[in-house]
């Protein structure tokens, strides 16, 4: 991207919304243009999606130097949602104008110890303190980035709901591409991992949180009869090894099981009156599966087909424009969901139905909603014009 267009691009999003800019990884000068695109533009924060392949901490770092007050916060991603839809080997860069948004990030590290109590007296704190900075700002909303080969993903979403009471809460769990070997939160120019980054959202603009996924659960159905729920591993369905199970339930060779199988063949479990997906991540020792989320024993799983990604996409991505276009949507998008349309050819079509609705974000090894951690589903926040007056 040249510097002009970039800049352009930028100053022209941030006047209807966010200010959004995106660059190569290899671009040294991506974040000095986005900074001086902005100058005309206070921000009350910045959020940078980043590459695996990129030094992370190097970038946060410089970013932090750039934006000087501004705060920064960011993640390793399974890939880049910019404005062109999926992409890669990018950082996509996210500011949100202090005209319009108030924001308070808190880094919760390490994950295993969060102080509960704690959590809920600092929102509090948060919520009121912003709410007399912003009299007249009545919507609200948090943000959660977390680590998301932590294994702490569905305890952490349930501290973050229930210190944020009414709060609507999305989010996305850090990825590493294909790889599954490290990924990373960052706040304050610093990268953390075993961590997360919750942040709350005070605005005048009209907003909208939702999730979506594009799965119509079957009858085939499984129960899952050995399991190491630490670690998220099955190592039995129907009291037989899992990934033998699970390929004859496909009728599909054990040896041939990869992620794009998985994406293509999901389960769900149900939940308070809905079905949830359960994704599989990998299979571990030939035998066992390990799984995005919880898992346990005694979970009756149901095996799920899909609706036309594409179809589904544009269908839920309108009903968000129905009564008034959004000026922005921020989504948190499965890697499973991305593999999906890469196996079955529809990453372009996919990719011009997220441009063309102003999506940003990026591929996630989970998404969170409310208290929830789920995967297979694209969660996210519309952004409106501001409410009048």
């Amino acid at each position: 991207m040249d510097s002009g267009r970039g800049s352009a691009d930028a100053a022209g999003q941030a006047r209807r919304g966010l200010f959004v800019q995106e660059f190569e990884v290899g671009d040294r000068a991506g974040l000095r243009r986005a900074r001086a695109a902005s100058v005309e533009t206070p921000l009350a924060l910045v959020i940078l999606f980043v590459c695996p392949t990129a030094d992370i901490a190097a970038v946060m770092a410089e970013a932090a130097r750039t934006f000087g007050e501004t705060p920064v916060i960011g993640c390793t991603t399974a890939g880049e949602i910019g404005r062109a839809g999926y992409s890669e080997n990018r950082i996509v860069l996210l500011g949100f104008p202090s005209d319009h948004f108030a924001a308070e990030s808190v880094l919760l590290h390490p994950v295993d110890e969060i102080d509960k109590v704690d959590l809920v007296s600092g929102m509090i704190r948060r919520r009121a303190r912003l709410t007399v900075e912003r009299p007249g700002w009545n919507n609200e909303f948090a943000f959660l980035l977390v680590d998301g080969l932590s294994l702490a993903e569905d305890r952490v979403a349930a501290a973050c709901s229930d210190a944020l009471g009414p709060v609507p809460l999305f989010g996305g769990s850090a990825g590493d591409g294909t790889r599954f070997r490290s990924t990373s939160v960052a706040i304050g120019g610093e990268v953390y991992s075993n961590a997360a980054v919750l942040t709350y959202f005070r605005t005048d603009c009209r907003i909208r949180v939702f999730s979506l996924d594009h799965l119509i659960p079957t009858e085939h159905r499984m129960v899952v009869t050995g399991a190491d729920p630490k670690r998220r591993v099955v190592r039995e369905i129907n009291a037989e090894p899992a990934a033998r199970e699970y390929a004859r339930i496909l009728g599909k060779d054990p040896e041939q099981l990869d992620t794009f199988t998985f994406a293509a063949h999901p389960v769900a479990v149900r939940f308070g009156g809905k079905h949830h997906v359960r994704a599989i991540q990998q299979v571990k020792d030939r035998e066992e599966l390990v799984f995005f989320s919880a898992i346990e024993e005694g979970l009756v799983l149901s095996l799920a087909d899909t609706e036309h990604m594409g179809t589904h996409l544009e269908r839920e991505l309108a009903a968000l424009s129905q009564d008034v276009t959004p000026d922005a949507i921020i989504a948190c998008d499965c890697i499973l969901r991305r593999l999906e349309a890469q196996e079955k050819q529809l990453t372009r079509e996919v990719s011009d139905i997220l441009a063309r609705h102003g999506v940003i974000g990026f591929s996630t090894y989970g998404e969170q909603m409310g208290g929830m951690h789920v995967n297979q589903t694209m969660t996210g926040v519309a952004i409106y014009p501001p409410e009048a007056g």
